[in-house]
């Protein structure tokens, strides 16, 4: 044997006597290193073809239906929202106001730190996290600025939005776009 079977046998490596490219003879190929090997021992097999197919992955079944259900929603709400426009009291008042306002930030708080924790980590679950962040942070703006409408808060209400939280909801949305290493 010549200097082939030594280095497959030095590195614990199979060696697959005959297994060359098609019409060579008596050839050598390591079938774990070479990737044409695992080719040309594809492209030779003398067993009969596979008569019944194989089963579909569930996740490709339920990708369908899932996007059907969340298309439907979404469209069903548009209706909602003119229900809404057209029944909601102009102001009301609210019991639990600061618990709202308070589990919010929380949430902020909670999905910025993660967010930056994982990414220092380079983990890719950073990017789920982001995203769901940039959500919580735009939404936050909305309802500081809204609910300030009319009072002596607004100013600030814009300000925290313009400065702090929409250009956060960018950042975060940066980290969400980008591809997962």
């Amino acid at each position: 044997m010549g200097p082939m079977t030594r280095r497959a046998r030095a590195t614990r490596l199979v060696v697959c006597p005959g297994d060359g490219p098609p019409g060579g003879k008596d050839t050598l190929a390591m079938a774990l290193v070479v990737p044409q090997a695992r080719t040309w021992r594809t492209t030779r097999t003398t067993r009969p073809a596979r008569t019944t197919r194989p089963a579909r992955p569930a996740r490709a079944l339920r990708t369908p239906r899932t996007a059907t259900v969340l298309t439907g929603a979404g469209l069903v709400l548009l209706p909602w929202v003119v229900v809404l426009a057209r029944t909601m009291p102009q102001t009301t008042e609210v019991s639990h106001w600061s618990t709202a306002w308070i589990g919010l930030d929380l949430m902020l708080a909670a999905g910025l730190t993660g967010t930056g924790v994982l990414l220092r980590r380079r983990d890719p679950r950073a990017s789920p996290l982001a995203a769901a962040t940039a959500a919580l942070l735009v939404m936050d703006a909305w309802f500081d600025v809204t609910t300030s409408a009319g009072t002596g808060g607004q100013g600030m209400a814009l300000l925290l939005a313009a400065g702090a939280e929409l250009p956060l909801a960018v950042a975060c949305a940066v980290v969400a776009g980008r591809r997962p290493r």
